[in-house]
């Protein structure tokens, strides 16, 4: 790299320097994106894969088990509309009741 004797610069002038080397920086960036981007099209085109599966890995994710609901397991006695999964932090009704010296059991639906 060659070195340049910036010291004669004022700072107006360095900062027109700074802007213009920021600006030939981006437009090489995206020269080297687009460049990219075109032999990734080809690969993929030449072996007659889509881009999506490209990205994608080749593995099918599936969602099973992803943000389903899980049945209420467990009811609140005194008040049928209280319920619990049995997941999670234990419902403050069901931890009186245990406390009070009833088992999980007791709560089954």
């Amino acid at each position: 790299m060659a070195n340049i004797d910036l010291s004669s610069y004022n700072l107006g002038e360095l900062r027109g320097l700074q802007h213009d080397i920021e600006k030939e920086i981006k437009g090489r960036q995206q020269g080297d994106l687009a460049k990219a981007r075109q032999q990734i099209l080809a690969i993929a085109q030449e072996a007659g894969v889509s881009v999506e599966d490209l990205l994608s890995g080749g593995s099918k994710k599936s969602n099973k088990g992803k943000g389903q609901k899980v049945q209420a397991q467990y009811q609140n006695p005194a008040d049928q509309a209280q319920t619990w999964t049995g997941r999670g932090r234990q419902p403050k009704w069901i931890a009186e009741g245990i406390a009070g010296g009833k088992q999980l059991a007791d709560f089954r639906i």
